[in-house]
């Protein structure tokens, strides 16, 4: 090899490093934008809400407004840092109201993908950022469920679907786990049986991986993250139940039909 070619092996090394390093940089004012976004949020822009919009369910559907305006533009912030790039397919699908959407969670970000594209949408989150100082805010004025409500939990999953609203659940109710298996719990298969509510699936990808179960922010992939947000075709809750002819039986079928459908799907991305 030649100097010129050992210049340029260099250089491409050098770029790699500089662009790697930026995306860690990057990545760290990502997460300090967005605990900033929520804290003003729940300082400035909620507390306006509050003072001249009176009625209780009007001002949830605008705080909804707002926080998918927020996230739709942290993701944009994102994209255009380097951080990471993505592509959808299907979204007219999410067009409808009253939808029960299940998605695998690949990464931590997975929520924000979602509310940024989901019109009304409504989710379970988890009780601790009820009283996070940078989450509380938009999560109390937007109404959204919380996972310590108990056996009252189901009921208000579905009580959210009946008002119309787009319920986004993480059936697995944590990231994937590192080795990539999928591994449902029974509740949203509950919630999709007992409301007779037909599932959207969504599948997210993300390669190379990043913000996975049990890694750091800083742990930044060689290259930007690729997302693939995919909404796919319902599936029908009916023909568990008529086949099962119970709830209970139902919602295991539907469990395990869905943890084989996440995985193939996944497991087909990453194959291509």
């Amino acid at each position: 090899m030649g100097a010129a070619g050992a210049g340029g092996v260099l250089l491409r090394r050098l770029n790699k490093r500089v662009n790697r390093c930026w995306r860690v940089l990057a990545t760290g004012f990502s997460f300090v934008l967005f605990a900033l976004g929520g804290l003003i949020l729940r300082v400035l822009v909620f507390p306006v809400l509050h003072l001249f919009i009176r009625e209780r369910q009007l001002r949830v559907l605008v705080a909804r407004r707002v926080i998918r305006a927020a996230f739709r533009g942290f993701v944009g912030c994102m994209r255009w840092l380097g951080v990471l790039n993505y592509e959808t397919s299907g979204l007219e699908r999410l067009e409808r109201k009253g939808l029960l959407i299940l998605a695998n969670h690949p990464t931590l970000i997975d929520t924000v993908f979602l509310m940024a594209f989901v019109e009304r949408a409504d989710c379970i989150v988890k009780g601790r950022l009820w009283d996070n100082p940078f989450t509380r805010g938009p999560v109390r004025a937007a109404g959204y469920i919380s996972n310590d409500q108990g056996s009252g939990l189901i009921e208000d999953c579905i009580m959210s679907l009946q008002s119309g609203n787009n319920l986004i659940i993480f059936p697995e109710g944590t990231r994937t786990a590192s080795d990539g298996q999928i591994n449902l719990k029974r509740g949203a298969a509950n919630v999709a049986v007992r409301s007779l509510s037909n599932v959207t699936p969504v599948v997210i990808s993300c390669f190379p991986p990043t913000l996975g179960k049990g890694s750091r922010w800083w742990q930044v992939p060689p290259v930007a993250a690729h997302f693939r947000i995919e909404v796919k075709e319902d599936i029908d809750v009916q023909e568990f139940l008529t086949t099962a002819g119970s709830e209970v039986l139902a919602a295991r079928h539907l469990t395990a039909y869905l943890q084989d459908y996440f995985r193939k799907e996944s497991q087909g991305y990453a194959a291509a």
